[in-house]
């Protein structure tokens, strides 16, 4: 698949990471949201990412500008219609998702990849009620997503074999590490992770150790790039909750009702990094503190 464009619905923290990450590799992007107000955000939250990464030495100021340069922000769906890979990430909401994928079908060609980046929905479901289900797919991409290799291409139960070479194919162009995963709540990554992030809240939230101390157990003793809470904490507090009730209710396992001290945080607005605080603190570019 020769892609050139495409779309993504939902440019909130990780639809702004994909922006940037395919426009940096000089594919053009059509980002949209729901309102303008939405979009400004995005506009805001993508100059100071790219900014981020120029202080780090990540990028140059010529990247930066052809990386803007490539991502066009708007409202309105029709201008998806030349795109070849559409992907929305939008909320973790069975029902708004459904309705969106819907809407994008009715615009793109024919031959266009349709793909969630859902964590933890049913893909057979997001697509059962499209005209084509067959050419509809997950690909969870990981956040930070310039930093993150892997996604998880999620086949659908009618998820055709010519659906999932072109996502192959797509993230190769990418330089993205692709694994399959064959449908199943959580995926592999999420049902892995989400069940040592809650034990990882028990034993804070019982005094057994420091925050500090068990994600440094965690980092050190197995090797771990970030520790569960950290994790957590980037995740955002408040999506962690919402990913453990949906597989818990998906699946009825204990091992994902979410921890009482979870729901407390996220009560309390302290969500993680986007609200700078949740189990570290954080500064304006998501560093700790």
């Amino acid at each position: 698949m020769n892609v050139q464009k495409v779309g993504i619905v939902g440019a909130g923290t990780m639809g702004q990471g994909l922006a940037a990450a395919i426009a940096g590799k000089g594919i053009d992007v059509i980002l949209l949201d729901r309102s303008e107000q939405e979009l400004e955000r995005a506009k805001l939250g993508l100059e100071l990412s790219l900014d981020h990464r120029l202080a780090k030495w990540g990028i140059t100021e010529a990247e930066k500008k052809s990386i803007l340069s490539r991502i066009v922000l708007g409202t309105n769906l029709s201008l998806l219609r030349d795109c070849e890979v559409v992907i929305e990430t939008i909320w973790e909401n069975l029902e708004e998702k459904t309705d969106l994928l819907l809407a994008i079908e009715q615009e793109v060609g024919p031959e266009a990849l349709v793909a969630s980046n859902t964590s933890t929905l049913s893909i057979t479901e997001l697509a059962v009620q499209t005209a084509h289900p067959e050419r509809v797919i997950g690909l969870h991409f990981h956040f930070p997503v310039e930093q993150r290799n892997l996604v998880e291409v999620v086949r659908g139960l009618k998820t055709s074999e010519r659906t999932a070479e072109a996502a192959f194919r797509f993230l190769e162009g990418l330089g993205k590490q692709a694994v399959q995963v064959f449908e199943s709540p959580g995926f592999i990554t999420t049902r892995l992770m989400l069940p040592l992030i809650n034990e990882a809240v028990l034993i804070y939230a019982e005094g057994v150790a420091t925050a500090e101390d068990i994600d440094k157990a965690m980092k050190h003793g197995y090797g771990f790039h970030i520790g569960p809470l950290e994790l957590a904490d980037r995740f955002g507090l408040d999506a962690v909750v919402d990913m453990l009730d949906a597989l818990f209710h998906e699946t009825m396992e204990p091992r994902y009702r979410p921890a009482a001290y979870l729901r407390k945080l996220v009560r309390g607005g302290q969500l993680g990094t986007k609200a700078r605080q949740g189990f570290f603190q954080y500064d304006e570019w998501g560093e700790r503190v």
